[in-house]
């Protein structure tokens, strides 16, 4: 953690390119994972976008009532 905020400071446009990228890869991952997952019953293409979406709403939701 501490790297990261050294990087901040000392080179920000870097370190914004870097957080871009992993959540940028994270959420490749993600939906990568909920394609696996709804692959079997054969939904449209869309279908693990929209799943993905619905969780980070319902969290969001969740972490804001709980604030």
């Amino acid at each position: 953690m501490h790297y990261l905020r050294r990087m901040q400071a000392e080179r920000p446009v870097l370190f914004w390119l870097t957080i871009l990228l992993a959540f940028w890869l994270g959420f490749q991952l993600v939906l990568f994972v909920a394609a696996l997952l709804l692959g079997p019953f054969g939904l449209p293409s869309w279908a693990p976008l929209v799943a993905v979406l619905v969780a980070l709403v319902v969290i969001a939701r969740r972490q804001q009532r709980s604030g």
